[in-house]
């Protein structure tokens, strides 16, 4: 059974899937979470096999199984062409008259803003930076590391704090705190152990991802190295949102400039206000601010737009989300 004028909202990262169904009031009828998205990893088609258990627990829970527009904002969606290809896959399971797929940015962009016009810029594991203008218009980046010009996110950040511990332990450069603060968070006594331990897998990769947050303490008791990978970092933030603004014609004027991802999240004095003083050099009318919203809600957003939803439809889908907000 449809439902005329319903959406079906989804926001597919690499860990988690969030999944709703949206009425045209903005009414949210249904959610579900599944797991990642992960379609490098698995494959596309085994991709929306685990897509498909989370949207079909919530299609059955609205009473519909097919709904007007899937708005679906998913992780590995870097570029154009991945984004058609995965739509054409969307669409093939039939579960809405229209299909919109857009990389997982998007919705962490559209979540944070009151309509769709802004800039984004996200960093988690890996840093990426999105905009959009309400006449469809888009900036974007590749986002696919260090080969399309991406310095930055948790990943990057523990890579150079490994690199200039190293260097500091065995001479080739200089003095830094991280040298005893990285391997002593796993309790290890040296960083040729810790460099030991990740190179014979006695440490899980992903383990690495640990060092971030130590990164972090490390700048804040002052070590000059750790803090000049923090000022980096606010700098490469801040070019991404100035080269993103400077191409969607909204330099010289009042735009949001959304914070997202857990590295930003965070809250770090440092890192915030260093990207905080560098929009204000380098683009004055920006409005810097932190997403707190679930990116689902961009989703469900993004969908509401291209149904031409009521400014109070989307103020009632948002509510939901974001029961506090005035």
């Amino acid at each position: 059974m449809g439902l005329t004028g319903t959406v079906l909202a989804v926001d597919a990262g690499n860990s988690k899937t969030d999944v709703a169904v949206v009425g045209a009031a903005g009414e949210v009828l249904a959610t579900a979470r599944g797991g990642g998205f992960r379609p490098p990893v698995v494959g596309v088609d085994r991709a929306l096999d685990a897509l498909a258990e989370p949207v079909e627990r919530a299609l059955a829970e609205a009473g519909v199984s097919y709904v007007s527009h899937v708005s679906a904002c998913l992780a590995n969606a870097d570029l154009p062409v991945e984004e058609e290809q995965l739509a054409a896959a969307v669409t093939a399971r039939a579960w809405g008259a229209s299909v919109a797929v857009r990389n997982d940015t998007f919705a962490i962009l559209r979540a944070g803003v009151a309509g769709p016009r802004g800039v984004a810029v996200v960093c988690g594991a890996g840093i990426n930076c999105v905009g959009m203008r309400p006449d469809g218009r888009t900036a974007r980046f590749p986002a696919l590391g260090r080969i399309s010009g991406d310095w930055g996110g948790g990943w990057g950040l523990a890579e150079e704090a490994l690199w200039h511990a190293a260097r500091a332990e065995d001479g080739r450069g200089g003095p830094t705190e991280l040298s005893r603060t990285l391997p002593a968070h796993f309790g290890l006594p040296t960083m040729a152990a810790l460099i030991e331990s990740l190179h014979l897998g006695r440490l899980a990769p992903a383990r690495r991802h640990e060092l971030t947050p130590v990164l972090f303490s490390t700048a804040a008791a002052g070590d000059p190295v750790a803090r000049s990978l923090i000022d980096r970092l606010a700098e490469e933030v801040t070019l991404m949102a100035t080269v993103a603004l400077t191409r969607l014609d909204l330099l010289t004027e009042p735009t949001p400039v959304l914070l997202g991802g857990s590295v930003l999240a965070a809250g770090h004095p440092q890192l915030d206000q260093g990207i905080r003083t560098r929009l204000t050099a380098q683009a004055p009318l920006a409005e810097p601010q932190l997403v707190t919203a679930p990116p689902v809600l961009g989703a469900a957003l993004l969908g509401l737009d291209h149904l031409g939803a009521t400014p109070e439809a989307l103020a009632r889908a948002r509510l939901t989300w974001e029961p506090s907000r005035t």
